[in-house]
């Protein structure tokens, strides 16, 4: 799966940290990229949504490649021109986080 290997050093990630975020070893990373082994359908799906492409284009290279935005650009997403913290950009990534874990698992309605 060379894409996988391109799109992972595209984005400055060692195999390590993207296996930890998306919750397989190093090594596992290392077979899918090398082609020894092929990811499962969970898988391929949180890679691709890790990385920020289609699984199409992550399995064979076609359709859209959208790059991940930069905490930049989901800074003035968020909040326009004002001004705001690092702190605070990763308070608003932590419960992303918190929320699509939260959606993931089946939980929904309520309050947070």
């Amino acid at each position: 799966m060379q894409t996988l290997r391109t799109l992972r050093k595209q984005r400055g990630l060692t195999m390590k940290q993207l296996g930890e975020a998306i919750g397989a070893a190093e090594s596992t990373i290392s077979q899918y990229e090398t082609g020894k082994r092929k990811p499962d359908y969970k898988t391929l799906i949180k890679l691709a949504e890790y990385l920020g492409v289609s699984t199409d284009y992550l399995l064979r290279g076609e359709g859209e490649d959208r790059p991940a935005p930069s905490d930049a650009d989901i800074k003035f997403a968020l909040f326009g021109d004002r001004e705001t913290d690092d702190a605070l950009l990763e308070e608003v990534k932590a419960f992303a986080r918190f929320a699509k874990e939260r959606k993931e698992n089946g939980k929904t309605g309520g309050t947070v």
